[in-house]
């Protein structure tokens, strides 16, 4: 028996079998510190470029040039993210691209015209993009898998309540110390959270994926130093013997080729399809939300306020899912909150009242936060192996960016044509397609290990049940 796979099964088994206790917090901290930081920048930019082109600063065009150099920055950022984290390592992605993204911010500060700072911000949009595929993924390959889908939703709360932190502090620092003051508080939190992460261990997972089996196990045994309670893991033997390294020959480490390949090809194809879907309705409808109000005959004061009061709905989704992600499954909670969101989407059109329109609104964002923390923050990360994890996130959220970004024209084309019911059929229709797609698929995930979930066919996969079946006779052997 090859003692590859026999290795490749430990991190997982050991990792799984750990108490929730103070190290896995830490890890919540430090990541959530970096994807709150990161959602906060992103969204810093309505009130940083309203002000710009109030004092004359900017135009509309420039300000269009602005917002297109960070998604497209953000684009090749998921992309590039994805690639160092599984060829690199998690440690060193998550470094990467908080010293990218911290940099530029600090740069932006002394940005002398307009030019400068769009150039900066498709930087920052780069470590921007890494971010939110490397911290998501990263805390997954850590949590035991009882409370995978719990940690993701309280790290996808942790980033939407930046909406909320944005909006505060822009108000009251953007008309006190100038646009620049908010560049400079993002670059500086961004190197005091790179330092933070420093102490930040590399996955095990990762580790093993890449053969260094030792440092995987020393690495281990620092963290399982911290629950004293265990017992000591030595029913398989880690020690990699000449014989056994002789015996198990380096296999290829696998590329973006293998994503467009079975077992991986179905799973790449509805990851694409999901985050396509995800962003064109969350970008496609709620971006719109003001301009669609304004053409009900609603106040454009009033807008902005209805358009608060619906926010209320996004942290109520992300602790939605935190109730549902490890309860009732990924697919199941992603498919009834999906069906929610159509409903809602279809009622929205018919209603007019205030109270009506602020209710349907509200439960909308509460839709779309929900899965965002199912879908981005959970489920995808989940479907991947260790060695194509963050490329194939990054992969299925390089994808969706495209297509948010191709929606918003069609949107636009639609809402000529048909009004809000244009827009709101085409987003439902878009819905039902992501329901399909899970239903046909979609794979149950809820509390089995990572290695677990990987297809029987991935590279260097095997089920870590399959470990525990025969860890006595291993350890007998030994």
């Amino acid at each position: 028996m090859s003692q590859s796979p026999t290795l490749r099964a430990h991190s997982g088994a050991r990792l799984d079998r750990l108490p929730i206790g103070r190290f896995h917090w830490n890890l919540v901290g430090m990541i959530g510190a970096g994807l709150f930081l990161d959602a906060f920048d992103i969204y810093l930019q309505s009130g940083v470029l309203a002000t710009l082109v109030k004092g004359g600063w900017s135009t509309l065009q420039s300000n269009a040039a602005f917002i297109s150099s960070t998604l497209i920055g953000m684009w090749l950022g998921s992309l590039i993210g994805g690639y160092i984290g599984d060829r690199y390592g998690r440690r060193m992605a998550y470094q990467f691209n908080l010293a990218v993204f911290g940099l530029a911010s600090i740069a932006a500060v002394f940005a002398p015209n307009m030019t400068v700072l769009i150039a900066l911000r498709f930087v920052m949009g780069v470590g921007l993009g890494a971010e939110l595929i490397i911290g998501y993924a990263t805390l997954g390959e850590f949590v035991p898998s009882l409370a995978r889908g719990r940690f993701g939703a309280i790290l996808a709360l942790l980033t939407n309540l930046s909406v909320t932190a944005t909006g505060i502090i822009g108000y009251w620092a953007i008309p006190a110390l100038g646009w620049r003051s908010m560049f400079a508080l993002v670059g500086l939190g961004a190197i005091g959270i790179w330092f933070m992460r420093k102490s930040m261990p590399e996955s095990p997972r990762w580790l093993e994926a890449q053969g260094r089996h030792e440092e995987a196990d020393a690495l281990l045994r620092s963290i399982e130093a911290r629950f004293p309670e265990l017992p000591a893991w030595d029913s398989v033997s880690f020690s990699v013997t000449a014989a056994a390294s002789e015996a198990a020959p380096v296999a290829a480490k696998p590329g973006y080729r293998e994503l467009f390949r079975q077992p991986l090809l179905s799973r790449t194809v509805l990851t694409m399809i999901m985050s396509a879907v995800n962003m064109s309705v969350l970008y496609g409808l709620i971006a719109w939300f003001p301009t669609f109000l304004v053409k009900q005959g609603i106040a454009v004061t009033s807008t902005l306020g209805y358009t608060a009061v619906m926010g209320i709905g996004t942290p109520v989704g992300c602790l939605i899912g935190m109730a549902l992600t490890d309860r009732i499954g990924r697919r199941v909670s992603i498919v009834c909150v999906l069906v929610l969101e159509a409903v809602a989407t279809a009622l929205y059109p018919m209603v007019h009242s205030p109270v009506e329109l602020m209710a349907t609104g509200a439960v909308i964002m509460m839709c779309s936060s929900c899965i965002t923390s199912l879908a981005f923050a959970v489920y995808i990360p989940e479907l991947f192996p260790t060695e194509l994890r963050m490329r194939g996130s990054s992969l299925s959220a390089a994808v969706g960016r495209l297509a948010s970004a191709g929606a918003q024209g069609g949107i636009v084309m639609i809402f000529g044509m048909g009004g809000i019911f244009g827009v709101t059929n085409f987003l439902i229709g878009l819905i039902v397609l992501q329901v399909l797609a899970l239903l046909a698929l979609g794979v149950n995930t809820r509390a089995q290990t990572l290695e677990d979930i990987e297809p029987k066919d991935a590279p260097h996969a095997e089920p870590a049940s399959a470990l525990h079946g025969r860890g006595a006779s291993l350890s007998q052997a030994d």
